[in-house]
């Protein structure tokens, strides 16, 4: 029987219900129509669940919207009843393709805009949701996670705002410090790692790829994403690198200290492939330079992947990196939104995350542990052994 199959003798909490904000429209489809076929099978079967009143319907999606004023202002709207209902929002605060008119004037809407709008569609519920868990893969001002000087902490603040506003569990994915959740003890905080779906991607579009220590090696591109890349190592039995940044700390620029060199600790690289992880890239500058040294030290194959790819300073620096044979493939999931330039790339492999947020919906609403879903040792060993038995078959 399959894992969500088993949900089938288990009464859900409340009836279902998505709301994908504007945001996450694409996303929101997709996991909607995942639910949807599940159901109809279990209701085909006569499963205890399926006896629940509105278990089985052609869409769990509800219709919601944020209207704007000539002024910029905006408000909340949900356009069919959600009494009862165990509500799940769905929101992307870097999708910057939406836009809105301010006096006229078009503004992109930033990742405070989509926030705003998270709060007005959670103020439009008006309590009457049964449950709401919020679904946010880029956790909102996750990089400003600790104060060092005289500092807003921006991301403690909007978890203590959702706490206070009746969310009681919120999701996200790569969480830049996890620690962010100690400013909501009494709520429910996961941070959710997609490492199955990316050794997952790599062996389905890469079949010539050689996973053992003689020929790869998973490489950190900084000292903060040394246990992510320990993880991979440690379940695909390979040997793990990292690079420390050494940093300009008299100067600022672009709201940060400047890298100045980096510094690469590890085994001998030559020949061998690496796999370079990381929770997100931003312009890419610092993975290009990772992968420049790397190559340096006469790397083969460089696979650079990240949970989330921003690509704030758009492709042309990884066009080049590729035309030079500094980098092969680059990997994203699609938990925010990707341009369509970054889509048409040969080189970009997109890791498509929708089927994985509906078996956390769909086990969620059923009041069931996700444990085995946020741990997927299990089955990334299953995956490994039929790798080394018999190739990857999808």
């Amino acid at each position: 029987m399959k894992r969500h199959d088993k949900l089938a003798e288990t009464i859900p909490v409340g009836n279902l219900g998505i709301i994908a904000l504007e945001s996450s429209r694409e996303m929101g489809k997709k996991v909607n129509d995942y639910i949807v076929e599940w159901r109809k099978e279990r209701s085909k079967l006569n499963a205890p669940a399926s006896s629940i009143l509105g278990y089985s319907r052609d869409t769990y999606l509800i219709e919601s919207s944020c209207p704007r004023f000539g002024s910029g202002e905006a408000k909340g709207l949900i356009n069919e009843t959600v009494r009862g209902d165990d509500l799940f929002l769905l929101v992307d605060v870097v999708n910057h393709s939406l836009t809105y008119k301010v006096c006229g004037r078009e503004n992109h809407m930033s990742p405070d805009d989509h926030y705003q709008d998270l709060k007005r569609i959670i103020a439009a519920v008006g309590g009457k949701a049964r449950r709401i868990t919020v679904i946010m893969p880029f956790l909102y001002e996750s990089r400003q996670h600790r104060r060092s000087t005289r500092e807003s902490l921006d991301c403690a603040l909007a978890l203590h705002e959702l706490s206070n506003m009746g969310v009681e569990s919120i999701i996200t994915f790569d969480a830049h410090d996890p620690r962010v959740q100690n400013s909501i003890p009494l709520r429910s905080f996961e941070t959710v790692q997609p490492t199955y779906q990316f050794i997952k991607a790599l062996l389905k579009n890469i079949p010539d790829i050689k996973l053992d220590k003689e020929h790869m090696m998973v490489v950190s591109p900084d000292e903060g994403a040394m246990g992510r890349a320990v993880y991979y190592a440690t379940l695909l039995g390979l040997d793990v690198g990292m690079f420390y940044k050494r940093r300009d700390y008299s100067r600022i620029e672009g709201g940060r200290n400047p890298i100045v060199a980096h510094e690469f600790l590890g085994a001998d690289l030559e020949g061998k492939d690496v796999f370079i992880i990381d929770d997100m890239i931003s312009s890419g500058e610092s993975m290009i330079d990772v992968a420049t040294e790397l190559k340096r030290r006469n790397a083969n194959n460089i696979y650079v992947a990240a949970t989330f790819g921003l690509f704030t300073s758009g492709m042309e620096k990884f066009d080049e990196a590729v035309e030079k044979n500094i980098i092969s493939k680059v990997l994203t999931t699609n938990l925010v939104y990707t341009p369509e330039e970054v889509l048409k790339r040969d080189y970009y492999i997109s890791v498509d995350m929708s089927k994985y947020v509906a078996l956390l919906i769909d086990t969620l609403n059923h009041d069931q542990s996700i444990s085995g879903l946020l741990s997927p040792t299990e089955r990334i060993q299953d995956i490994m052994h039929k790798y080394h038995q018999s190739g990857f078959e999808d």
